[in-house]
């Protein structure tokens, strides 16, 4: 090997300028450049619209896919501030859709983060051959045009507007997605999850994509979580020997509240879902609460009533899930989330306040109705001697 192959320097290192690194790299920024990360860049658009009906700011969030191939999002909420802001060089909307990581939320329980990242609308920008802006202020239009991440036009007073919002419209870059094709099901399956976690979240998506078949959906659950549980049994509720098991309860020493339903219906399939501040979570510290707190609640209750044998062992957590559905929620001031995809929920705490929780709750419900308690048991007994 020569010198010169050997050799590494100033040269060697690339430096990439403005927005030239998300545009180069998107992957890294939207997780991918197909279909999902098409997704995500919705994602952090509606981000900011949410959490301003989540702090009663607006009333819903509209969301639709444009016969032209681009997203709008709108919301009636006061509207994003126009006026400049120190330190950001700009107005506070130029500002949001040009600079990373400028946000409006306080972060904690309080605010949702819809995908995994949580990057911003500037990174929509600067992978967006072209985005809109228009804010209805204190009886005043306002509109902004970007081009892949930089300011086309300034921000100009357009006339007098009736009410007040905010309402941005992307439209990908295709060359670097390929093919910018929303996939109307995958949106719709992750505001549904948000709407079933935040009673009051009022969200509407609409597809005018194909003006022959247009496609809407409402979606808004004032039952929470209970609502959550009726939508994963699907046509196997009417068959559940067990009433939904549904509370909320905040304790101090998670700095949090959970949110907890589930119930056992006569099939063999387990179908429990976790979420950390409205964030899928694959497992973690409340999952495990739960199971905890399940497999001692129907143990106690089972030894009570003699529905084990002196022989018979405890309930383990891994024995519960015959039939079994459920959605655990938490949200924390403080989430501590494990590597890089935040998939697992860390906080140890939150493992002995949701089982305490679950086991308070089931206990109660099992001694308040012994016939179906009786038949819940029965079925995980029967399933653990299958097994």
């Amino acid at each position: 090997m020569s010198k010169e192959d050997t050799r590494y320097d100033a040269s060697h290192i690339q430096v990439l300028e403005g927005w030239e690194a998300v545009r180069k790299r998107p992957g890294m920024y939207v997780g991918s450049t197909s279909e999902r990360g098409l997704r995500q860049m919705v994602f952090e658009v509606a981000d900011r619209a949410v959490n301003e009906v989540l702090a009663g700011r607006a009333a819903s969030v509209d969301i639709t896919l444009t016969p032209d191939g681009g997203v709008r999002v709108a919301d009636e909420g006061p509207g994003v501030p126009i006026d400049e802001t120190e330190g950001a060089g700009g107005p506070v909307l130029e500002a949001l859709l040009t600079q990373m990581h400028t946000g409006v939320g306080t972060g904690g329980r309080h605010d949702v983060t819809i995908g995994f990242c949580g990057m911003g609308p500037a990174v929509v920008n600067a992978l967006s051959r072209w985005m809109t802006a228009e804010v209805r202020r204190e009886g005043v239009r306002w509109v902004q045009e970007y081009a892949r991440g930089v300011a086309a036009t300034p921000l100009t007073k357009t006339g007098t507007a009736t009410g007040s919002g905010t309402t941005i419209a992307f439209w990908p870059d295709a060359d670097i997605f390929g093919a910018t094709e929303f996939s109307f099901d995958g949106l719709e399956e992750r505001f549904r999850e948000l709407a079933f976690l935040n009673q009051g979240l009022d969200i509407s998506l609409t597809d005018l994509r194909r003006p022959d078949e247009p496609r809407s959906v409402r979606l808004s659950f004032p039952g929470g979580t209970r609502d959550f549980v009726d939508f994963l049994d699907g046509h196997t509720a009417a068959s559940a020997p067990a009433d939904t098991i549904a509370f909320e309860r905040e304790d101090p020493r998670m700095a949090g509240v959970m949110e907890v339903a589930f119930r056992w219906c006569n099939c063999p399939d387990e179908r429990v879902q976790s979420f950390a501040n409205s964030r899928p979570t694959i497992g973690g510290m409340h999952t495990v609460g739960f199971r905890d707190g399940t497999a001692a609640a129907l143990t106690a209750y089972a030894r009570e009533q003699g529905l084990l044998t002196p022989v018979d062992p405890d309930f383990g957590a891994d024995r519960i899930g015959a039939g079994l559905t459920a959605v655990v929620s938490v949200k924390l001031d403080r989430p501590e989330f494990e590597g890089a995809t935040r998939g697992m929920l860390g906080n140890s705490e939150v493992r002995d306040c949701v089982g305490q929780a679950v086991q308070d709750h089931l206990g109660r419900w099992l001694r308040e109705d012994p016939e179906r308690a009786a038949a819940v048991i029965d079925q995980i007994v029967q399933g653990g001697r299958r097994d």
